[in-house]
């Protein structure tokens, strides 16, 4: 056990957090044996604690102006030539601003930000991609398959901050990406690079390098097992944007989302997609989730929900089988709430009678899309009856609404959004909450009170109009 002297500290690894004495579990995120002695404070009354001597004259770098007077040159964005990651930065990359791209490994990190070095590169500005996980030959390699070779980027495989300081004093880039923040160390700071300490001060300096040379950085980070991101819980406070990189390895689907930005809004999504060429925009992510619409199946429907400021439409698929043996029955879910799902299954069975107690059920998006939202609750509802009754739901209808517990539907935000969004799509009619909503032309909505209005308003074939199950 270490030391417990009195003017010892102990610190996290795995978050900073700080202790005045050692512990077995860290307090603030519950790791095990990560508590470690830190470097001692100064003494009391020594020269090195601030505070105790008068501070000497300053001489201002710049004049104070008043705020009308401030330039905005500065604070202007430059496109990065990926239109899907310019929406969610809010227009591009501002000068000097500090972006950390995370996400999790294989995700598509690398290969996102090396296109948008080529791109920028073939624009004529100069780049300087430095790599700490992989050699110089892995990512030319890349750039070969993904066409990401350009006359003015430059290339870096290294791992020491003071590298890299040089590098950018001998390139002088006008973009500057750094893979990734977590193997970039210092011989300044103890530890080794990843760690808590040496995280924090290569940021700080990265930092201050991007602000004094008016350059952007952009970070590449890691992501615990749990989706946070790695590192003390100061790298998210330094930089100035922290932009979330999602997916699935058995989907093509990536989505960027922005969970910090202080030039810009945080309700932005950026759509990619896969291939083996490398990474390529989707400007029309519509299509990805609703292939099968022109098929009508038992257990399909379709809703529209938002990622962002962005309406996209999305398909939900439902199964409801027979128990094959004694054991309790399945309730299976992917890629949607667990829980929202089981309160609609209760509601389907208490107010709707549909003995659903004794059944299997299976729930999915389509396309790997992730519904988080309560407006696909309908859509959910309308699925699993059309599963119990097996009978199709009519094309061309979508499914939009909350589902309370007394079974009423509820509003949701940005009700016209979705609807024009599925009128583009050559959807003509629609399930909605109550009240006034505006429909655009070619669409016809038909406002419901309770779920079993709503399932009634499906015009399943051979169904009764209360949706009792056939005898």
């Amino acid at each position: 056990m270490p030391s417990r002297a009195r003017a010892s500290r102990f610190e996290c690894t795995a978050c900073g957090h700080l202790a005045a004495k050692w512990v077995g579990r860290c307090p603030d995120c519950g790791g095990w044996g990560t508590v470690e002695e830190a470097p001692p404070l100064p003494a009391a009354g020594s020269a090195g604690r601030p505070g105790l001597s008068p501070a000497p004259a300053v001489r201002p770098s710049s004049p104070v102006r008043q705020i009308g007077e401030v330039g905005l040159e500065t604070a202007t964005a430059r496109p990065t030539g990926v239109s899907e990651l310019d929406r969610v930065l809010g227009g591009g990359l501002v000068p000097g601003v500090v972006v950390l791209l995370a996400g999790e490994p294989g995700v598509g990190k690398s290969t996102l930000l090396l296109e948008v070095a080529a791109r920028r590169a073939r624009d004529g500005a100069t780049v300087l991609y430095v790599t700490g996980e992989e050699s110089a030959g892995q990512v030319r390699l890349r750039a070969e398959r993904t066409g990401g070779i350009a006359p003015h980027l430059f290339l870096s495989a290294t791992g020491d901050l003071e590298e890299v300081a040089a590098h950018v004093e001998a390139v002088d880039p006008e973009l500057l990406v750094v893979d990734s923040v977590q193997t970039v160390g210092t011989a300044t700071v103890d530890g080794t690079p990843g760690g808590v300490s040496q995280v924090r001060t290569v940021t700080t300096a990265l930092v201050a390098l991007a602000k004094q040379r008016d350059l952007p950085v952009v970070l590449i980070g890691h992501v615990t097992k749990d989706g946070a991101v790695a590192g003390p819980r100061t790298l998210e406070h330094l930089v100035d944007v922290v932009l979330s990189f999602e997916g699935e390895r058995h989907s093509p689907l990536r989505l960027v989302r922005g969970l910090k930005n202080r030039f810009g809004a945080t309700d932005e999504v950026g759509c990619f997609e896969m291939n083996d060429s490398g990474i390529a925009e989707v400007t029309d992510p519509s299509g990805l989730f609703t292939a099968g619409l022109e098929r009508t199946v038992a257990g399909q429907a379709v809703t529209v929900a938002m990622e962002g400021k962005r309406p996209m439409m999305a398909e939900v698929q439902a199964l409801v089988a027979r128990r094959v043996s004694d054991t309790p029955p399945r309730r299976v879910v992917s890629d949607l709430d667990s829980g929202r799902v089981a309160k609609i299954l209760a509601v389907l069975q208490e107010r709707c009678r549909l003995p659903l107690h004794d059944k299997d059920v299976f729930v999915a998006t389509v396309g790997g899309m992730k519904l988080r939202e309560p407006s696909a609750d309908l859509a959910v509802a309308v699925a699993v009856a059309s599963a119990f009754h097996g009978e199709a739901v009519r094309s061309g209808l979508v499914a939009i609404g909350e589902v309370g517990l007394g079974g009423e539907i509820r509003r949701v935000v940005a009700l016209e959004r979705r609807l024009a969004e599925a009128a583009r799509l050559g959807i003509s009619r629609a399930i909605v909450p109550p009240g006034e909503v505006r429909t655009p032309k070619g669409l016809t909505a038909a406002p419901v009170d309770d779920l079993r209005g709503a399932l009634m308003r499906t015009s399943l074939g051979g169904v009764n109009e209360d949706f009792s199950p056939r005898g």
